[in-house]
């Protein structure tokens, strides 16, 4: 064979490399096709359940992975099982987790390249794709912050590039500067559809004009360009050149996964990218320039090929995951032991909910120099609220910072924060937009911790509810989307004491927190606070007015309405439990609560129908059962839409209903 007949040139980069370390690209190449095709054996053989294959694709994953450093972020896909086995992950915790064994990186509790591995320093990504590459702005963010010079590299396909993700992403990076690789991997098929389906551009680095950015194209068979593309630009991004879009054409060889198969291939296809096997390929331009024989080949494989064996026996005899209800429950959330901060003095101020939200976001940030809030405008105008108003002043855009229309990236950059060991906070401008980012909430935040173990240290403000005549689109009650998902803890306080000590709890909680702040009482309900820094615990009701009819449990403006309503018929002996907490709820001062009066109304602002409410009124129902003197009885908004008009708010608001109900829970 002449050096003519290949199809890859590796000339053109050879002499960048040392003969051992050509040879060495050649083991790190090697190893996950070799794994691929045991995998492949194990497949059929029922004793994996499921596979997507980077077959013809390896050059990328191994090749970005090997002109990263160690100690820099890698954020893979489905096709980056060179990616791992270049970083060193141990194959036998590797083989464990195809199996989904507890000797695995999730406990079974995920499957294949579903995992990360902070030793390692990957990211591994979920099923939706794109959700990632905010991720990555995140780390990159922080990187930044530190002034480490390093950078992180992300992965997305030529389909997942379509995703809104992807441009979120790739804009906040430009804007921001961030020192981020954004490696697409352009293997034409998106799934079953090809590429002049997916995007009409010629190629993806003609999009980097677009977002001010560098782009380049490469051939991503070509793993000597791989890793010189990489080498070069990581060095001219860490000197602060800002982001890559970096383009690497190749051919997926197999199925999206196994079981779809290639059937929608036009014929002759796979066999002409065949002849660009990056594998393969460089195997023979190897022998062609005499660096390595037939032999020599020969023992390498066999090599690996014993030690994929090896880990293989010890991943099969390695325990299969065993159900435990307790260490189930333990591991949604990220250990966090509360201790109570109490004023260090008696100074207290009156503060309206807004000014008790922005004083602990200000306390905050001192006590937290790794704390960094984002938003829409955020920075100088202060928020359309004003909660975050002079805080660029005292702390500077690093870390009071302006984002782009764009919850999802930013979200996601929160969790990427925090992966890189800071605190993140993020406003939503109104509780009705976080819609745009519900993928990072639910699927990203919330699971992140029980799949493998890292923790989301993610505070997202939510200005939200009615009674100010918005319309539909800004006056939701959208806590119920939240407390149904494990791993999200929800706030929600009524007063303003209350609202400046749950927030900082949030900010030292490592976990995700929704924090819920009633638009209505922002300026509408005053009290005396602490000026000093103090914290109270989640999960902890309140008892704001004592009686011995009736149990109304509420939170948010709920409870103002029963406050309301009470001193308005003062012939009622009403006790009012303000939850200020969903999840974790207090369930033991509900039960005491409804025990002592016999009777429980649950007040809330949501709709009636699926509402959290439903779930108290469940749970009284099953736990208090036999002290009960009538039924537990909801009260909530209308099934519709909240209407613009005030006094068709008026009528979906639960408060017009409110007194129908006591009056008749009394009567029974």
């Amino acid at each position: 064979m002449s050096l003519k007949t290949l199809q890859i040139n590796f000339e053109l980069f050879a002499d960048k490399f040392s003969k051992s370390e050509l040879i060495d690209i050649y083991k790190n190449i090697l190893l996950p096709r070799l794994i691929e095709e045991k995998m492949l054996i194990l497949l059929r053989q029922g004793r994996i359940s499921k596979w997507f294959s980077g077959w013809g694709q390896e050059a990328i994953s191994v090749g970005v992975a090997y002109g990263m450093d160690k100690d820099e972020y890698l954020l893979p896909m489905h096709r980056n099982l060179g990616l791992f086995t270049t970083r060193g992950i141990p194959l036998h915790r590797l083989f464990a987790q195809f199996q989904g064994k507890p000797l695995g990186f999730t406990k079974g509790r995920d499957r294949s390249f579903h995992f990360g591995s902070k030793e390692h320093k990957i990211v591994g990504m979920i099923s939706h794709l794109g959700s990632q590459m905010g991720i990555a702005d995140g780390i990159a963010l922080g990187n930044k912050l530190k002034n480490h010079r390093k950078v992180v590299a992300v992965f997305t396909g030529d389909g997942g590039a379509s995703e809104g993700d992807f441009h979120e992403s790739v804009n906040v990076a430009a804007v921001w500067q961030l020192p981020v690789i954004f490696v697409i991997e352009n293997n034409q098929w998106g799934l079953s559809t090809p590429s002049r389906e997916q995007f009409r551009c010629e190629k993806f680095s003609d999009k980097g004009i677009g977002y001010g950015i560098h782009a380049e194209t490469i051939d991503g068979n070509n793993i000597l360009e791989v890793i010189d593309s990489i080498r070069y630009w990581k060095k001219k991004i860490s000197e602060g050149e800002g982001p890559l879009l970096l383009e690497c054409i190749t051919f997926r060889m197999r199925g999206h996964e196994e079981a779809s198969g290639t059937k929608y291939y036009p014929q002759g296809l796979q066999e002409e990218w065949s002849k660009k096997d990056p594998v393969l390929q460089y195997e023979t331009f190897l022998q062609l320039e005499k660096i390595l024989d037939e032999e020599q080949i020969f023992t390498i494989r066999k090599e690996i090929k014993t030690l994929i064996n090896s880990e293989l026996e010890i991943a099969f005899n390695a325990p299969d995951a065993e159900f435990d209800t307790l260490k189930e429950l333990a591991d949604v959330y990220a250990p966090f032991e509360y201790h109570e901060t109490k004023p260090a003095s008696d100074a207290k101020r009156e503060m309206r909910l807004l000014d008790a939200i922005s004083d602990a976001l200000d306390k905050a940030m001192q006590k937290h120099p790794n704390l960094i809030l984002m938003g829409q405008d955020i920075a100088e105008y202060g928020g359309v609220f004003k909660a975050t108003e002079g805080l660029v002043a005292k702390y500077g855009k690093e870390r009071v910072r302006n984002t782009p229309l764009c919850e999802s990236a930013i979200i996601g950059a929160g969790l990427g924060l925090s992966i890189d060991g800071f605190k993140a906070m993020v406003e939503m401008q109104f509780a009705d937009f976080v819609t745009e980012g519900f993928t990072q909430i639910v699927n990203n935040l919330a699971k992140i911790h029980y799949r493998w173990g890292q923790n989301a240290d993610v505070v997202v403000r939510m200005p939200t509810g009615a009674g100010v005549a918005a319309g539909p689109f800004h006056s939701q009650s959208n806590e119920s989307w939240f407390t149904h998902v494990p791993g999200l803890k929800v706030v929600y306080p009524a007063f303003p004491s209350d609202a400046k000590g749950l927030l900082l709890t949030a900010f030292e909680d490592p976990n995700p927190v929704m924090f819920f702040e009633h638009k209505a009482l922002y300026r509408s309900v005053a009290e005396q606070v602490h000026e000093d820094y103090y914290t109270l615990p989640f999960g902890q009701a309140r008892i704001v007015q004592e009686g011995n009819d009736l149990s109304i449990i509420t939170y948010g403006l709920g409870v103002h309405w029963a406050l309301e309503y009470a001193r308005h018929n003062p012939f009622f002996s009403l006790e009012i439990v303000d939850l200020r907490t969903l999840i974790p709820l207090d369930t033991e001062t509900i039960f005491r609560s409804v025990i002592k009066t016999g009777r429980a109304l649950v007040l809330y602002e949501d709709t009636y129908t699926g509402a959290f409410g439903a779930e108290i009124s469940s749970l009284i129902s099953e736990h208090c059962f036999k002290w009960l003197d009538a039924p537990v009885m909801r009260v909530g908004s209308l099934d519709t839409p909240v209407p613009f008009n005030a006094k068709l708010e008026q009528g979906f608001l639960a408060k017009s209903r409110l007194g129908t109900a006591i009056e008749y829970l009394l009567r029974f």
